[in-house]
């Protein structure tokens, strides 16, 4: 008889130990993106990304089975903040992961870190999060937003150009990618202009850029916006009049719709589906055979953000528990990105080269985004210095 209690406690010791260990089997990855709406779009490309990233690791990320969850945040911040209380305490995932809108990610990290859960940012890079509110449980696979806009700044400075009318949305992302032009554009700015978040009708500014009679014309308007602003730039007969320079506003999100409007437009960021490194090809290869469209740099950050949790989880051997384990293998961003080589800087965003890129007729005979010249290498972003991390 005591034979057989002793056999039956042990036993039960036993099952409450395998317990949390089964429990950990299945990592869990809540995906915050827009996928309703005219920005629904961005998060087709985003959310196809993390499928293909899944299917290039066997459906098991670090080698765990693999639950993703994904939220549509509507492109409202509050939204965006609810989404992740859900996925947090409904869910209990170990990862929150996405982000479009910098006025959105604003409200999401910090919810995440302070609930000490690791976010991975896969697009939005608000100045913020790189410099005073930087976090240890907070990644970034994309970008701080005011690079882009410095190597646009920069190209434009080095061009000789002057006289400058700049244009943005309304909200975190627009004055950061202004700033950061301004950062490396000493030129004259005729006006800077700030205009509703997901506006769809720019005649009347377009009228108000025409009488002040700029040289050239910079302005940050992803997805939707870009589409409509440069479609009445060109209708309102400005193309063949003042140059127009942009970010994150013509790209494989965008040039289906623009289509030859697009023609000769230049543009700046860190990747290209014409990037020439192993992982790149496979990503542009195997994104084209399943889902029948070219990806955007949108779906680029997303995979590599899957790639970088990823990496963190193989690198503590399925301890989802062990947080500082995870944190230490990212800063090493030991995965194949999209990009080819990069690293971390203090603040948990990427030292990375930005290119200029053209938009030109391809092989195929559609306009595609080619990359003309590296105008930064190894860039660091602004802000890294208010970053009270060290490591």
């Amino acid at each position: 008889m005591r034979t057989t209690s002793l056999a039956l406690v042990i036993g039960l010791l036993v099952a409450l130990a395998a317990g949390p260990a089964a429990a950990a089997e299945t990592v869990k990855i809540g995906f915050i993106t827009s996928l309703s709406g005219p920005a629904g779009i961005i998060g087709k490309h985003m959310k196809d990304s993390v499928e293909l990233a899944l299917d290039h690791l066997g459906r098991k990320v670090g080698g765990l089975e693999t639950e993703v969850i994904y939220g549509d945040d509507q492109r409202k911040p509050d939204v965006g903040k609810q989404l992740a209380d859900e996925m947090l305490k409904k869910h209990r995932v170990h990862f929150v992961s996405g982000v479009i809108w910098s006025n959105v990610m604003l409200a999401v990290a910090p919810t995440v870190t302070q609930a000490g859960t690791l976010m991975i940012g896969t697009n939005a890079g608000p100045h913020e999060l790189a410099g005073k509110m930087c976090h240890e449980l907070y990644f970034t696979t994309s970008w701080q937003n005011d690079q882009t806009p410095e190597a646009m700044g920069k190209y434009m400075q080095d061009q000789g150009l002057t006289d400058v009318y700049a244009m943005a949305p309304n909200y975190a992302a627009g004055k950061d990618m202004i700033s950061g032009f301004k950062r490396y554009f000493k030129g004259r700015i005729v006006d800077e202009v700030y205009t509703k978040l997901g506006q769809q009708d720019y005649q009347a500014e377009i009228s108000q850029l025409r009488a002040k009679s700029p040289k050239a014309v910079f302005v940050f308007y992803p997805g939707d916006m870009g589409i409509q602003f440069v479609k009445q730039y060109a209708q309102a007969g400005l193309r063949d009049q003042i140059p127009l320079y942009s970010v994150y506003t013509v790209d494989e999100v965008t040039l289906p719709a623009l289509k030859e409007t697009a023609l000769g437009q230049w543009e700046t960021r860190y990747w290209s589906p014409d990037l020439k490194n192993e992982p790149n090809v496979k990503y542009i290869a195997d994104f084209r055979k399943k889902f029948g469209y070219t990806p955007s740099f949108y779906g680029a950050q997303s995979y590599d953000g899957i790639m970088l949790i990823d990496s963190a989880i193989r690198a503590v051997k399925g301890d989802l528990s062990n947080k500082k384990g995870m944190v230490a293998a990212m800063r090493k961003a030991d995965f194949k990105s999209t990009r080819g080589r990069f690293t971390y800087n203090v603040n948990h965003h990427p030292i990375q080269n930005f290119y200029l890129l053209k938009a030109v007729k391809g092989a195929g005979g559609e306009v595609e985004m080619q990359v003309q010249k590296a105008v930064f290498e190894n860039h660091k972003d602004a802000y890294h210095k208010d970053c009270g991390m060290r490591w």
